[in-house]
């Protein structure tokens, strides 16, 4: 059945949106911290999902049917998954010690000066291995604090570069929800899309270490102590095994067996009962993921089914003035993840929310799904790493007390990233293209 674009077929996303952020905003101005985490993302998806199911009926298309093929889509299912796999690779990751013992390699015997960019490239690992910046400021900040004030350091300057280093591993983690959500809605494989991204962070990473050597006068300080250096093993392994080529299911299933062997071993009493307790725990850590990616499944469809994404393909087209080309596909990427993710704070629902537009306009302008998914990922990044109002800066202040707004200015990592990736969305159309979609970079939309 043929439906017509329609610019209203996509005022369910809006509204998900405005009440997302209208909750957010009004819990901020009642002085919640967490104003922006006060409406569950899952919950505030329901009305959205009432008001498509009602727009598909009214043309006709079979809304039940519709909504329930979308929810239950394969790709949606497998990130659903690999989620919930993720959950608890990390969890039990973190139980057995593994964190403490990568923080503390990272800080082992450096100079004072490099204190700044030890800690970034910590934070970089924890996150990269644990899949998390949540996890990872949580986690590495406490520790960061100290060893700020015992070395004489600005404590916005000390978290700023754990929030950077968080960031950056985040982004390119292969368990990450993020990752895991951009390359599943663009049907790219993980390796690709973690070179990629590598290019881009890179050197944003350099960049970001420079400035961090020159930043602070610090006095020595030692490493904290932590479990036995062997429980990073973990970590490597399933980053090797997914730079590989391997499965990402069987990666995190492999990962997950290991963390427990190794637990067992090293760890002190760590039993079958705890790791079996720490896999649900993860589990249980990735619900409110899991439904929202089922739910987002099921309004995507209805949005595509009544029309949204075709008048959507037709705004961008008069936004590219009727070519298909690469850079301007890109910028509307860009401009679909930094928009949402500063609407809803959130850079993995930014990243469900647009993952099936993004997705069309990559097939309309000859954009490669792994270039799509770090587009997407990247610039989701970007703003989630520098909101005032974000978890990431509003966890850190709070543990560090320090201001919000203040942070937002010292996460060195982010800016540098943007620029990067500005960088290369601006040269790269002097390679040759990597067509994905139907259509060759240089055909019209409608021709």
């Amino acid at each position: 059945m043929s439906v017509r674009p329609s610019a209203l077929a996509l005022t369910p996303l809006l509204l998900f949106l405005a009440l997302f952020f209208g909750a957010g905003l009004y819990f901020t101005a009642q002085g919640e911290a967490m104003g922006f985490y006060q409406l569950r993302a899952p919950v505030a998806i329901l009305p959205a999902l009432v008001l498509g199911v009602w727009l598909a009926r009214r043309r006709g298309v079979p809304a039940q049917q519709t909504l329930l093929a979308g929810m239950g889509d394969s790709n949606v299912m497998l990130m659903c998954l690999i989620f919930l796999l993720a959950g608890a690779f990390a969890t039990v990751s973190k139980a057995i010690g593994a964190v403490d013992a990568v923080v503390a390699l990272g800080l082992g015997a450096l100079p004072a000066s490099l204190i700044l960019p030890g800690l970034f490239l910590a934070a970089a690992f924890v996150s990269l291995s644990i899949g998390t910046s949540m996890g990872t400021v949580a986690a590495v900040v406490p520790i960061a604090l100290g060893v700020a004030d015992a070395a004489g350091l600005d404590r916005v300057l000390v978290v700023g570069a754990v929030l950077g280093g968080a960031m950056f591993g985040d982004n390119l983690s292969i368990i990450s929800d993020t990752t895991i959500a951009a390359t599943r809605s663009q049907g790219a494989e993980m390796r690709d899309k973690f070179r990629e991204n590598f290019k881009i962070a890179l050197p944003a990473a350099i960049a970001t270490l420079a400035v961090l050597a020159t930043l602070g006068d610090a006095a020595p300080v030692a490493a904290p102590d932590a479990a036995s250096p062997w429980l990073v093993l973990p970590y490597v392994l399933v980053l090797g095994l997914a730079l590989a080529g391997l499965d990402v299911v069987l990666v995190l299933a492999i990962g997950l067996v290991a963390a427990g062997i190794f637990g067992f071993v090293l760890a002190d009493d760590y039993d079958v009962v705890s790791y079996v307790g720490d896999i649900y725990v993860g589990f249980e850590g990735m619900v409110e993921i899991t439904l929202l990616s089922i739910l987002i499944g099921g309004l995507a469809a209805l949005i595509k089914a009544t029309g949204g994404l075709d008048w959507l393909a037709q705004v961008i087209a008069k936004f590219a003035r009727g070519h298909t080309g690469r850079r301007s596909g890109e910028i509307s990427i860009a401009a679909l993840a930094a928009g949402t993710d500063a609407l809803t704070a959130n850079n993995t629902v930014a990243i469900l929310v647009t993952g099936s537009l993004a997705r069309d306009i990559a097939q309309r302008h000859g954009i490669s799904p792994r270039r799509a998914a770090s587009m997407l990922d990247i610039f989701a990044c970007v703003v989630q790493g520098v909101l005032p109002y974000g978890a990431q800066i509003l966890l850190a202040a709070s543990l560090a007390a320090v201001s919000p707004l203040a942070l937002a200015g010292s996460v060195h990592y982010c800016w540098w990233l943007a620029g990067s990736a500005l960088v290369f969305i601006a040269w790269s159309t002097r390679r040759a293209a990597e067509v994905a979609g139907p259509a060759p970079p240089d055909e019209t939309v409608g021709s």
